[in-house]
């Protein structure tokens, strides 16, 4: 399947994509609709399920099978994903489960996503310093912005790959680059980008994020990948059967954690989210990653020009590609966004509402690669 396939044959995108006949979905950096193939996994297995041990159908053959695949979209080594579970646990287990020495600091954005605020935030408790980052726009994280806030006290620098109201993306090869040349870790919540741009890995240490938005996947079947030369020192701040070796089930005098990514998943894991998770990461592959991501910003680009023609002000209009995204959030001066989302889920377009710290309110729009022009037309007509 290519996006061609899909844009030009509407009956395949609606067989694809169920949630195409049912209203115009253009919110997936919110939740996303679930496409036929991964219901219809995640279907199957449950009804399997229900005649059997539901972990014996499926272990732990999916748990390599979805490591790999994973590891496929990420462009990195199998052993160095593990499923954790939602954004904010996986930066949480990041956050608290590096050794920090008091007086170290860490560099944050704090109008970033609550999830990637929250845990920095709380390591002032430990003596770490936190600093937030100075930017001249609505998430517009620059290199420069960040670089010049780190010195020799920085341990670590958490930033997102897209700003989830702006859509800025972050320069994450440049920024990562000089980070790994000065010995400072860098930290990527990258739920806004994956499955919808590359979102590449070579100076990241450490990453986080949840399927249900671009990934097309189950909410709670999030990915974390923790660079292999780390593991060993981001110990697990949670201990279960399945992360601390005990041998039949028994437990042992000493905490010793199983090796490579399991070390982070401590119970029983969520098989129905991976069997989903797996589905969704097959269709983004079969697809591409690259293709979804030039779809995307062709979309953009149209959709940018008709809101500003029609007198509206888009955040970040003139990005560059390369820090551009799928995410278009716009507003009228004196108009009321709140009762435009209302009208808009009135009529079966779905967006979504987001406000910045001032208390402007933006429409937020973020279509995948299967909406078609014609969709949003659709938007364009009632606001």
């Amino acid at each position: 399947m290519t996006v061609e396939d899909i844009l030009s044959n509407e009956e395949q995108r609606r067989r694809e994509f169920p949630v195409a006949s049912q209203c115009v979905f253009l919110a997936h950096a919110g939740v996303c609709p679930l496409p036929r193939r991964v219901a219809e996994a995640v279907s199957r297995y449950a009804e399997a399920a229900s005649a059997y041990d539901q972990e014996r159908i499926i272990y732990p053959e999916i748990l390599t099978e979805t490591r790999q695949t994973a590891a496929r979209l990420l462009g990195c080594a199998a052993d160095e994903v593990a499923f954790v579970g939602p954004t904010s646990v996986a930066l949480s287990l990041v956050a608290h489960g590096w050794p920090w020495r008091r007086h170290e600091n860490v560099v944050v954005y704090f109008d970033d996503y609550p999830s990637n605020v929250y845990p920095w935030m709380a390591l002032a408790e430990r003596g770490v310093q936190v600093r937030l980052l100075n930017t001249k726009g609505l998430g517009v994280i620059r290199p420069a912005d960040v670089l010049g806030q780190v010195d020799e006290q920085t341990r670590l620098v958490a930033v997102a790959s897209c700003h989830f109201v702006s859509g800025y993306r972050p320069d994450l090869e440049a920024i990562g680059r000089e980070l790994r040349h000065r010995g400072i870790l860098f930290c990527v919540d990258g739920i806004q980008t994956l499955g919808a741009f590359p979102t590449p890995l070579q100076y990241v240490d450490f990453l986080a994020a949840d399927a249900h938005k671009w990934l097309l996947g189950p909410c709670g079947a999030g990915l974390l990948y923790v660079r292999r030369e780390l593991q060993d020192q981001l110990r697990p701040n949670w201990y279960g059967w399945n992360n601390v070796r005990c041998p039949n089930f028994i437990a042992q005098e000493e905490i010793q954690f199983r090796p490579g990514p399991a070390r982070y998943e401590a119970g029983t894991y969520n098989l129905l989210g991976l069997v989903g998770l797996k589905a969704a990461l097959e269709l983004l592959l079969e697809v591409g990653v690259a293709n979804i991501g030039r779809e995307l910003l062709r979309k953009r680009s149209w959709l940018v020009a008709e809101l500003e023609n029609r007198g509206y002000s888009v955040l970040h209009a003139r990005s560059d590609p390369g820090q551009a995204s799928g995410i278009v959030s716009f507003y009228r001066p004196g108009a009321d966004m709140t009762e435009m989302h209302r009208r808009l889920l009135d009529r079966r377009v779905v967006t979504s509402l987001r406000t910045d710290r001032s208390g402007q309110n933006y429409i937020r729009v973020s279509p995948h690669f299967y909406n078609t022009d014609a969709e949003l037309r659709q938007l364009l007509e009632w606001i």
